[in-house]
């Protein structure tokens, strides 16, 4: 019976993580949040670069925001060398956690599944942020290859391709950033796992409460859709 709970608690969090995903990314389309709000700023972004003629400090920003993937890319693989050690000395890791208070000690097997889990929740981050990195250096060479504002030879029509190219791919980029920021959050939830597979629903819970406010309902959100005019998603055209 134990081990049954642990293996639900297991299936209700990835629940909550896959499903979780999959529903802010349907419901984006057709309410406002701060996914495809912040969309549409990058792609307004990229239409005011090509009207500037000094583009330095859009490739710096450029540059801070693939730094901030670093960040977090280099903080996963010090945690994964972290939860290897630990796999290497389970033995030793459930006699400490055994003298902390409020704490249930499982099986040797279940708590290596927990480590697992743990890993494979930061295996996923680092691929998302290293990923994100590497599109906002995609977006680089694409501030560095846009037209100047003089340039007659381009077309308005062409500038906005160019503008919603550009776009499209720091607007990818975020995205994976957004993922692998989520990844940190679903780690803490694995964490309550180590203390019981209850507290872990709660946690798991917890988590999908956490970001859906953030995502719909924050006044960040607000503060956002009430510094530029913008039209709603589902009445965003795509050509």
């Amino acid at each position: 019976m134990g081990n049954l709970l642990e293996f639900l608690a297991l299936l209700w969090f990835f629940i909550c993580w896959l499903g979780y995903t999959e529903y802010s990314k349907r419901r984006a389309s057709d309410r406002a949040c701060l996914s495809n709000t912040l969309d549409m700023y990058r792609e307004d972004w990229m239409r005011v670069m090509l009207r500037r003629d000094n583009r330095m400090s859009d490739t710096a920003v450029v540059g801070n925001l693939e730094r901030n993937g670093a960040f977090f890319a280099s903080s996963c693989l010090l945690i994964l060398a972290g939860i290897i050690t630990a796999l290497g000395y389970t033995t030793e890791v459930m006699e400490v956690f055994a003298t902390l208070p409020f704490s249930e000690v499982p099986s040797r097997e279940i708590w290596e599944l927990r480590l697992v889990v743990l890993l494979v929740v930061f295996v996923y981050a680092f691929f998302k942020f290293t990923w994100s990195m590497r599109m906002y250096n995609f977006v680089s060479v694409m501030v560095g290859s846009a037209p100047a504002p003089e340039d007659t030879k381009v077309s308005p029509a062409g500038r906005e391709a160019f503008a919603r190219s550009a776009g499209t791919v720091c607007n990818l980029a975020g995205d994976a950033f957004n993922l692998g920021l989520r990844s940190f959050y679903y780690a803490l939830a694995v964490v309550a796992w180590f203390f019981h597979p209850l507290v872990f629903i709660a946690a798991s819970t917890l988590v999908v409460v956490v970001l859906y406010r953030r995502e719909f309902c924050s006044d960040a959100l607000v503060a956002l859709r009430s510094g530029k005019v913008f039209d709603e998603p589902a009445a965003r055209s795509d050509g």
